[in-house]
C-alpha cells in the first residue's frame, strides 16, 4: 500500500518535465491521477494530445490508474472540466498540483503584452481557476468543525 493509496490527484502540465515526475510519483504511491496537459510547445503554442496520453500509458504500464485531460487551465470552462474529469472518472478529488506553465524567454524590454498575457493566463489565472473549481467540490464536503470528509 502506497502513501497516496485511495487518493485522487490532478496534476497540470503533467505531460513533460516536473509535472510528469509528479504524476508518476503520485501514481507509484497509489493515487489515481488526472494527467492534464494541453500539449503545447514550451512557449505555449499549438496543442497535442500525445504528452498526456503517453504519461497515462506509462502509469498504466506500471500498474497505476490514470486518465488523460487535454483541457486548458487558462480557460475557466476548460478548468472546470478538469475537476469534473476527476470526479467522473474516480469519484472525487483530494489534491491539485498546479504545475502547468509556459516559457517566454525574452528580456523584459522585448516582451510584448501578448507574451505577458499568455504567461499570466496559464501561471496565475490557470492556478486560480483550477483551485477555485476544486474548492467548489471540497467545501460542501467539509463537516461543521472543518474536518474534511472522505470522497464518495
Amino acid at each position: 500500500m502506497g502513501l497516496c493509496e485511495g487518493q485522487i490527484v490532478i496534476v497540470t502540465g503533467a505531460g513533460r518535465g516536473i509535472g510528469r515526475a509528479h504524476a508518476l510519483a503520485f501514481a507509484a504511491q497509489g493515487a489515481k491521477v488526472v494527467v492534464n496537459d494541453l500539449g503545447t510547445s514550451y512557449s505555449g503554442e499549438g496543442t497535442e494530445p500525445a504528452p498526456a496520453a503517453s504519461v497515462v500509458a506509462e502509469i498504466e504500464a506500471a500498474g497505476g490508474v490514470a486518465v488523460a485531460s487535454t483541457d486548458d487551465v487558462a480557460d475557466p470552462t476548460s478548468a472546470r472540466r478538469i475537476v469534473q474529469t476527476a470526479i467522473d472518472s474516480f469519484g472525487g478529488l483530494h489534491t491539485v498540483v498546479n504545475n502547468a506553465g509556459i516559457l517566454r524567454t525574452k528580456p523584459l524590454s522585448e516582451m510584448t503584452t501578448e507574451d505577458m498575457n499568455a504567461s499570466w493566463s496559464v501561471h496565475v489565472l490557470g492556478a486560480f481557476h483550477l483551485t477555485k473549481f476544486a474548492a467548489e467540490h471540497w467545501c460542501p464536503q467539509a463537516s461543521e468543525d472543518g474536518a474534511p470528509l472522505s470522497a464518495a
